[in-house]
This record gives C-alpha cells, sequence and structure tokens, in this order.
C-alpha cells in the first residue's frame, strides 16, 4: 500500500512523483529506440548498396538488418504506448491535485457543455455543465457513455434505493486510486468517441448476409488467389533478375496471374454492393473501439463486493471470449477495413477476396455479439459515472452523505457549503423546511448572497439525488424534483423579454410542481421585471399556487413589499435575510443568514457613494 492511501493529497503526491518517474524513463526509451530504429535504416540501405551496387555479397542478407528495424520498430511503438499513457497518467493526477487546491476550473477537465439544454428546469441555473461546472469538477470519465451516465444522473434525481447502491459502490471504489486511475487513462486521445447508441443499434440490426456463413468455395478459390500473389511476386522478381524464371514458365505464371485476376476480380464486383453497405454502417458505428476494449479488460479483471459493482460486473459475463476480446476483434476487423485503401490491398485484395472474407468476419461479429452489446455499453458508462463519485467522495472526506428519507417533502441542511467554492472563502448557512414550513422569503440586498444559497442548496440537492456527497455537516431531505428560475434572460433574437422569460419558466415550475415526485423550488428575485403592484399580487398568487401543489423552497427578493408573501402564508412562510453594512463607501456583507426581513438598504448611500446625485 502506498504512503498516504486514505489521505487524498499524500496518495496522489505519490502516484503523480511515480508515473512521472516512469514517464521519464518511457520518454528515453522512445528516444532510444527512434535512434536505433534510423541505425537500422541507414545499416540496411548501406547493406543494399553494397550487395547490389557492388555485388559483395548476396541480397539475402538484407533480411537482418530489415527483421533489426522491424523488431525495433516494435519496441519503439511500445515506448511511444507508454511515453503517451503515463502522460496521461501524470495529467490525471496533476488535475487531482489542482481539484484539491481549488484550481480545477480550466485544467482540461470535460466541461460537458453539450448537455445544457435550456428547457431543463435546473441544470443552467445551478451551473451544472460548462465552464466551471459541477460537470467538469466530478467527471473523469474516458467514453461518452461514461459521461452521458453521469449527466444523466444529474439531470434527474434517482429513488432513494439507487441512491443507497450507488453509497455502497463508491465507498467501495474511493480509496482503489490504481483502478480510477486506469479507467481515467485508458485510450489514446483526450476524449475518446465511442458512439455507444450507434455501435448497439449497428450490432442489433437484421442479418445482410444470406447464408450467414462464408460459402465452402470461397476458400479454395482464395487459396487459388493466394498463389497467385506468389505468383506475381514470383513474375517481378523474374523480370528483375533474382528469380531464374524465363521462357515458358515465365508465359505460364503470367497467364496463371492474369487468369486469377480476371475470376477473383468479377467474383469480387459481384459482391461488392453489399461490401460498401456493411463496411460503410460498422466504420459508422464502431469506430475508437480500442479504449472500450481496455475499459472492458480492466473491468474484467476486478472482483467487487458491493451489491452494484459486483452486478455491474456480472453484466460483463457471456459464454465464449470475454467482452474485451470480442471488442478487440471487432477493432482489429475495423482497421483491416481500413487497410482497404493501402495502394497494396487495392491491388492484391481482390486475388485473396479480401473483401468476402471481411464482410462475413463482421456480420459473423454481429450475428454472435448482439445479444450482449447494449448491455456492455450500459455497464461502463455506469462504472465509469460511479468512478466519477468515488473519485469527488474520496477527495472529499468532510463532505457527508446524505439522508433520503420518506415523508412530507422536506429539506433539513446544517452547515450548507457551495461545492463550487473554495472551502477557504465558503460561507455555512442552515436551510431547514421541515413541518408546516413550506417556503422561505430571502430578503437583501445585491450580492448579499442570495442567490448563491439558492444554488447552494440546489446543487447540494442535486447531488444528494445523484448518489454524491454533499456540502454540509448534515443534510436530510426526501426526494424532490427541482425547477429553478435564477439565471433568466431575455433573447434580442427570438424577441422574448426578461419578464416573458422568466413567466414562462414560472409556468413551467408550476406545472411540474403538480407531478410526483414533490418539488423543490428556488426562484431569484422573483417578477423582478414587473411593477410593483402586479409584482406583489402575482408573487403571492405564484408562491401560494406553489405550495398549494405540495411544493417546498426559497424565493429572494430585495423588494421589502414582497417580505409579506410569507406572512400571508402563516405558518407555512417564513422571512428570512442576508444583511450588509456600508463603510467609507464600499459595501460589506458577512453571507450569514438571519431571521426575519431585512431592516434597512443602503441603496441611496451606494448610489450617493459612486457619485450619482440623489
Amino acid at each position: 500500500m502506498p504512503p498516504g492511501r486514505g489521505d487524498p493529497r499524500a496518495d496522489y503526491t505519490h502516484h503523480l512523483e511515480s508515473r512521472r518517474a516512469s514517464l521519464a524513463v518511457a520518454i528515453r526509451q522512445h528516444i532510444a529506440f527512434g535512434n536505433w530504429r534510423l541505425a537500422a535504416l541507414v545499416a540496411g540501405l548501406i547493406a543494399a548498396y553494397l550487395a547490389f551496387g557492388r555485388g559483395l555479397f548476396s541480397g539475402w542478407w538484407l533480411l537482418t538488418p530489415a527483421a533489426a528495424y522491424v523488431w525495433i520498430g516494435g519496441q519503439l511503438e511500445r515506448a511511444l504506448g507508454a511515453r503517451a499513457r503515463f502522460g496521461r497518467a501524470v495529467a490525471f493526477y496533476e488535475r487531482a491535485l489542482a481539484r484539491l487546491d481549488g484550481r480545477w476550473a480550466g485544467a482540461g477537465g470535460e466541461t460537458g457543455d453539450r448537455f445544457l439544454d435550456d428547457e431543463h428546469l435546473y441544470a443552467r441555473d445551478l451551473d451544472l455543465f460548462g465552464p466551471a461546472s459541477l460537470f467538469e469538477l466530478l467527471s473523469t470519465a474516458r467514453t461518452r457513455m461514461g459521461e452521458a451516465t453521469l449527466a444523466a444522473w444529474l439531470k434527474a434525481p434517482a429513488d432513494p434505493a439507487a441512491v443507497r447502491a450507488r453509497h455502497e459502490a463508491t465507498a467501495e471504489l474511493a480509496p482503489r486510486t490504481d483502478l480510477r486511475e486506469d479507467l481515467a487513462v485508458l485510450g489514446e486521445d483526450a476524449r475518446t468517441v465511442v458512439r455507444a447508441e450507434a455501435l448497439a443499434a449497428w450490432s442489433e440490426q437484421p442479418a445482410r448476409l444470406h447464408p450467414a456463413t462464408l460459402p465452402a468455395w470461397v476458400w479454395p478459390l482464395s487459396a487459388a488467389g493466394a498463389i497467385a500473389v506468389v505468383g506475381v511476386i514470383a513474375w517481378l522478381a523474374a523480370l528483375l533478375g533474382v528469380l531464374p524464371v524465363t521462357g515458358r514458365a515465365l508465359v505460364g505464371l503470367r497467364l496463371f496471374n492474369v487468369t486469377m485476376f480476371a475470376i477473383c476480380g468479377a467474383t469480387t464486383w459481384r459482391f461488392r454492393g453489399r461490401a460498401v453497405v456493411i463496411f460503410h454502417d460498422a466504420d459508422s458505428a464502431a469506430r475508437d473501439l480500442g479504449l472500450l476494449a481496455g475499459v472492458l479488460g480492466r473491468l474484467e479483471a476486478e472482483r467487487f463486493s458491493s451489491a452494484r459493482l459486483a452486478a455491474l460486473r456480472a453484466e460483463l459475463e457471456i459464454e465464449g471470449e470475454p467482452p474485451s476480446r470480442r471488442i478487440a476483434r471487432l477493432h482489429a476487423l475495423m482497421g483491416l477495413v481500413d487497410s482497404r485503401d493501402h495502394l497494396l490491398i487495392r491491388l492484391l485484395g481482390p486475388l485473396v477476396l479480401w473483401d468476402l472474407h471481411l464482410m462475413y468476419a463482421i456480420e459473423r461479429w454481429r450475428r454472435t455479439s448482439h445479444p450482449a452489446v447494449r448491455r456492455w455499453l450500459v455497464a461502463v458508462g455506469e462504472m465509469e459515472a460511479l468512478s466519477s463519485l468515488a473519485g469527488y467522495r474520496y477527495e472529499h472526506p468532510d463532505d457527508v452523505l446524505p439522508e433520503l428519507v420518506a415523508g412530507s417533502p422536506s429539506v433539513e441542511g446544517e452547515g450548507l457549503g457551495h461545492p463550487l467554492l473554495p472551502e477557504a472563502v465558503t460561507v455555512r448557512n442552515d436551510v431547514s423546511l421541515t413541518g408546516e414550513l413550506r417556503v422561505l422569503v430571502v430578503s437583501g440586498s445585491n450580492m448579499s448572497g442570495k442567490s448563491t444559497l439558492l444554488r447552494t442548496v440546489g446543487i447540494n440537492a442535486v447531488l444528494a439525488q445523484a448518489g454524491a456527497p454533499v456540502r454540509a455537516r448534515r443534510l436530510r431531505m426526501t426526494p424532490l424534483d427541482i425547477g429553478t428560475s435564477i439565471h433568466v434572460q431575455d433573447s434580442l433574437l427570438a424577441g422574448v423579454s426578461r419578464f416573458y422569460a422568466e413567466i414562462t419558466r414560472l409556468g413551467a415550475i408550476m406545472r411540474r410542481a403538480a407531478e410526483a415526485p414533490p418539488l423543490l423550488f428556488l426562484i431569484d428575485e422573483l417578477l423582478h421585471g414587473t411593477n410593483s403592484h402586479d409584482r406583489r399580487i402575482g408573487a403571492e398568487a405564484i408562491v401560494r399556487g406553489l405550495v398549494d401543489r405540495g411544493a417546498i423552497g426559497l424565493v429572494t427578493t430585495h423588494d421589502l413589499a414582497l417580505a409579506h408573501v410569507a406572512d400571508a402564508l402563516g405558518t407555512r412562510g417564513a422571512n428570512v435575510h442576508f444583511a450588509d453594512d456600508l463603510e467609507n463607501g464600499r459595501m460589506h456583507f458577512d453571507y450569514r443568514i438571519r431571521p426575519g426581513v431585512v431592516q434597512k438598504s443602503n441603496a441611496l448611500e451606494l448610489m450617493r457613494s459612486v457619485g450619482l446625485d440623489v
């Protein structure tokens, strides 16, 4: 066990130093083998000159530098692969340490912008996706399946049983740093696009070839074509004087070659249409499979005790070859499909019926593997999402697991903080909506902390129902859907005012509140875009309507006239506020919630402090 296991910083530092040392070795090997391969090439050229230009020895001796060149090339590829992998491992631990230091935003993580949806009721308002988002903080997934699974968990609350299963799984994964590293650094590129849905759909398509097995006549014809390939090489060697073939033998060899070209070429042309379709469909779906094979292989080597991880591991079980080998075989087949563009394959491939063999091999793979492909992809996506949550859990040992309970809608949070803010500057607050209390009306000046409080409550509710720890000393809540109105903006292009955009969002929240599970609503500056008279009437009607539908939540305002909304709800509503002080023209905030309505406004003083004559 490496030193510091259990202490994230010490553990990551130890791993980082080890990977940097391994990277330095891999770089030296890469350079050395590159130099040796160049030396083998130069030696081969010199030997070729001495053999053919000066006649000092037989050309067969050229096989020695050729073999050395090939062997060194293989070692060079392995050194290059090791260099790339250790480089990714170094970056993995550097990002991990950056997260611990609060420098994770923009440090190379995936932001998940593609998961943003303006129609979603809280993703944009709670900074779930985009630069410096919750997704960028959490995600260590390497495949798009893993990223999509994690995004889905953030965008929709899970039931309590699923949350508890994820808690158990992340508890097992959190201290397994080496496994989480392997899952995070597999693959060749910074982000590899395995087209999960396309791959699963392609694997489930009906068979395109009948009969399903390669016809018996293909093998003898391919064998004859292979002989013709040898004949072509022999004919070229005879023309160059390397082989002593002349006269009738040379004419017969040429005739045999031409005949086989005609027969095999016609056969290949006969199947050309189906080959184009099969290869195109496979190429569109089965790209970048090396990463998927690597992830599957790593998971196949593991054994888990938690119920959810064990179930995911069981999803990979299948008779015959394990999933990693099957995916690797498909990956190899797609490499052979790509090789069809090589000039040599274009010339000699028809002689051995290259396309026919590839067609049937791909269709055979699809026929034998399709029942399990979708299952494998789902398992990989969930495993990567769990690994992301486990990493977050490991790096935040002071964060707690939430309690999800049954009963009347409620949220009891003690010491709630925002997980995207550095711990050193985070001010924690208690928020409680239990019993008869359904809504808190939060008053205070701009910049006092009202919007941050809404985001703090919301993002912790998201984490709690995704299966992650929360930034709190304690959080107890019932299952809740979430609806927010915080980042509402107008749209010049769409001809939508801010007020219209806000009431449209409020309408969507109201409709969602009528559905199950109950709703947690978080509304910033309610009806800010209309006059005070309409605002007062509308705000009370909206909040009452939400509460009557069984929703609970928080509403912020800096308009003290709206404090009556809580009073009108009786025991179902309460006022809280953030205070501020103006000293020497500067506003000071402590960002702590206090009971009641804010008693003073510093707006006029602040305007005067910047030179406005009011």
